[in-house]
């Protein structure tokens, strides 16, 4: 606990993004559940640093919250007693991104930041900046839990557990759908339990049950009467065909288009700007709302940056870490499998719910999964591991292999030449290419 006594000191790295005014405003509305008494925003841009930070305090104070927030550069001076280490870093900025969603398109497969090769660059990126920052929070404050929000989190969780950290992944998509679900209803979201499967950025809902009570156990099954009533709104918000969803009954997330319908993404995705340049346009738009010196909301524009829900998630899953609230919550998280799904292996990262406390974080047994999603599960969690011996060990060789290993790739000459354009756009990134 920090030196705050009954209130929580919290670290975000990457404190300098646009996301962070939703997650203060999150830690405003939620301080009931998260008691935070300082919020330290940890960032190497030291104006737009400043710049958020000053919107922080604004929206603590329009909300009557006594919170204090800090800001510095100095990861080490940041961390320092911190009761959570928050991570929501993109190495390379706006314009990786761009690369990545740029060049795979070249070699006809999808751009995307964290599916098929872009998501592997990504990867190669980040990691090993990730692994840093981690030492230095297990060397200055190793009681710290390290929640990882940065994308792809599942290879990213994945790296911090075989380094042996204390961390667990975050994803917003199980809760957006939570929350879609309930609006459909009408009902409280925390009535709203997912039978939830998969991995990051590669799950589907296989039921959903509607509580008696918030965490109570009982409830019924309300995932045919959804697909029956709101089929064709919940397709249109994921972008797939209805039928597909009523043929399955079951709700793959939105990322699994870029398996099912690859070359419609294609074909899509090279006839409009990148995701990157309209991101970047938002936040250079966001960054001179966030100088309004009379700005004490997070402005309408954020809800177009993405991330919905996002601060919802992180106060939830962080106040059951820290044990603020008392008792056991069943969330949405990224953990090691340990023999959950038994077609993967014991490290792999998984994405299901599990009961969290101040004890950790247990997944939650799952019903056997239908070799129609573990064979894709099974190929992309071999893809990860090769991702995650590229990330921490280099070398061009085992870059092909990651990529002839994923689902979106598979074939040597196609494997071939997206390595040469991964590498040629990452060379700055990357200490061993």
């Amino acid at each position: 606990m920090s030196a705050l006594g009954s209130t929580l000191k919290l670290a975000v790295v990457g404190g300098g993004s646009t996301y962070t005014p939703e997650l203060v405003d999150g830690l405003a509305r939620l301080r009931d559940v998260l008691p935070v008494g300082e919020l330290v925003l940890i960032d190497p841009a030291a104006d737009r640093l400043e710049l958020i930070g000053g919107l922080a305090r604004r929206i603590f104070a329009g909300q009557g919250h006594p919170a204090v927030v800090t800001t510095t550069v100095d990861v080490g001076a940041g961390v320092a007693d911190a009761d959570a280490v928050l991570l929501q870093l993109r190495v390379g900025g706006q314009a990786a991104r761009h690369r990545d969603e740029t060049w795979p398109l070249e070699c006809g497969c999808v751009g995307q930041e964290t599916t098929g090769a872009g998501g592997l660059a990504k990867a190669l990126r980040t990691v090993p900046v990730v692994l840093d920052i981690a030492e230095t929070v297990r060397r200055i404050n190793p009681g710290a839990w390290i929640v990882d929000f940065t994308n792809p989190v599942g290879i990213v969780t994945r790296a911090l557990h075989s380094a042996g950290h204390r961390a667990v992944g975050l994803c917003n998509v199980a809760i957006g759908l939570q929350r879609r679900f309930a609006a459909h209803l009408g009902v409280d979201p925390e009535l709203i339990r997912l039978d939830h499967v998969g991995l990051n950025h590669l799950t589907w809902e296989r039921g959903v049950t509607l509580l008696d009570a918030p965490g109570a156990g009982g409830g019924r099954e309300v995932l045919p009467e959804l697909l029956s009533a709101y089929g064709t709104e919940i397709a249109e918000d994921l972008r797939l065909p209805r039928a597909l969803l009523q043929r399955l009954g079951v709700v793959p997330s939105y990322y699994l288009r870029y398996y099912y319908q690859h070359d419609v993404m294609v074909e899509e995705l090279r006839a409009q700007e990148s995701r990157a340049a309209r991101v970047a346009e938002i936040e250079r738009q966001l960054l001179e709302l966030y100088a309004d010196p009379v700005l004490d909301t997070k402005p309408e524009l954020l809800g177009r940056r993405g991330g919905a829900f996002y601060s919802e998630a992180a106060v939830q899953l962080i106040a059951a870490l820290l044990g603020t609230r008392g008792g056991t919550s069943v969330q949405v998280v990224n953990t090691r499998n340990d023999g959950v799904l038994p077609f993967l292996p014991d490290d792999a990262v998984v994405e299901v719910p599990a009961e969290v406390d101040a004890a950790g974080v247990r997944p939650l047994p799952q019903r056997p999964v239908e070799p129609l999603y573990a064979g894709l599960i099974a190929a992309v969690t071999a893809y990860e591991h090769l991702a995650l011996d590229a990330a921490l060990h280099g070398g061009r060789d085992r870059v092909f292999d990651a990529l002839l290993a994923h689902p979106l790739v598979g074939r040597i000459e196609l494997a071939d030449r997206l390595t040469d354009r991964l590498l040629a756009h990452n060379r700055e990134h990357l200490a061993w290419a």
